[in-house]
């Protein structure tokens, strides 16, 4: 296991270099340094001496991959992208081009953004896995029938929809929780409180159809059959067999998602004001911070690398059939 782990990290090198490269195309295709100065200097006029100070202060002053009055490799290392992306790579994020410290907002931040998605990740898969399993216990019926297209339903419905209905139902008309905004310590439980329902009431629909599905393939086996054969109830078949055995692919998708839970959630975290890593990204957009973008870019792209390398060892620990080489 040890030899197929460091295989995979190896392999990492390249796809995060890929990954970096292609953030840095993509936001300086849209945005030259000239630009980016602009908008942090406060608008179009600003004098051309302005321009080439902040961008030596920021370290924009270099050709962006290629620096053809160098010698040797120079030539790629005296340019925009390697300077800022070198340091990547030892976890330095260096400062924001508004002049803060990125590897300091992270960790501010993150704690933001454990506080709701980790609630929402915990509670929703007991939620729908509770939701998927009821469905496959009354398979053929009416009720497994109008669950089903509940989620189809629900699966269609836009997130933004969960998010304005429950600041209008739970916060506005019943005035149970705010509406939006964040507190430190327990204070900030009466502002976490909508974000989770919303986030795991709009999980339900595509979650609960996919478990059901699951649970479905596993009911049809014949260690299934046999355990009936034997006089075991339908409620023991489902959670001793079923349930242990549709675990490998559920947690396919589970652990991935457990290293991005450090990443925030963009929408959730946007609507109701919340300062973790989501809303910092977007706020970095919105400004051009390029310092910002490319740091989360990376730090997304690590932690969800992280979550497939975890997902394959967690395999080994569910089926002992399961063999890493």
């Amino acid at each position: 296991m040890i030899g197929y782990i460091i295989r995979r990290l190896l392999y990492a090198i390249p796809i995060l270099i890929g990954v970096n490269l292609l953030t840095f195309a993509l936001f300086f295709f849209v945005n030259s340094p000239d630009d980016m100065a602009r908008v942090h200097l406060g608008g179009k006029r600003v004098t051309p001496e302005a321009i080439v100070k902040w961008k030596e202060d920021h370290g924009y002053n270099k050709p962006l991959l290629y620096n053809s009055e160098r010698l040797g490799a120079e030539k790629l290392t005296d340019t925009i992208f390697f300077k800022h992306s070198v340091s990547l790579f030892a976890f330095q994020f260096g400062r924001s081009d508004q002049g803060r410290d990125i590897n300091y907002d992270i960790y501010q931040r993150m704690w933001p953004s454990l506080a709701i998605a980790l609630p929402v990740f915990l509670v929703g898969i007991l939620v729908h896995v509770t939701f998927a399993m009821l469905l496959a216990f009354f398979r053929g019926t009416y009720l497994d029938t109008t669950g089903v297209v509940l989620c189809v339903v629900m699966m269609s419905i836009s997130s933004l929809f969960y998010v304005i209905g429950g600041q209008y139902l739970i916060s506005m008309l019943l005035r149970l929780v705010p509406i939006s905004g964040y507190d430190v310590g327990l204070d900030a439980v009466k502002f976490l409180v909508l974000p989770v329902i919303v986030g795991v009431v709009g999980g339900i629909g595509a979650s609960t159809r996919l478990y059901r599905t699951f649970f479905l393939e596993e009911i049809n086996k014949d260690y299934v059959r046999t355990a009936r054969a034997k006089g075991l109830s339908e409620l023991r078949v489902l959670f001793r067999h079923v349930l242990k055995n549709a675990m490998i692919p559920i947690l396919t998708g589970v652990v991935v998602v457990i290293p991005l839970l450090f990443t925030g959630s963009l929408i959730l975290e946007s609507f109701f004001a919340i300062p973790g890593l989501g809303s910092y990204t977007i706020d970095a957009i919105h400004s051009q911070d390029f310092a910002i973008v490319r740091a989360m870019v990376f730090l997304g792209s690590v932690l969800y690398i992280a979550g497939l390398i975890l997902t394959d060892i967690t395999y080994t620990l569910v089926d002992p059939r399961v063999r890493l080489e």
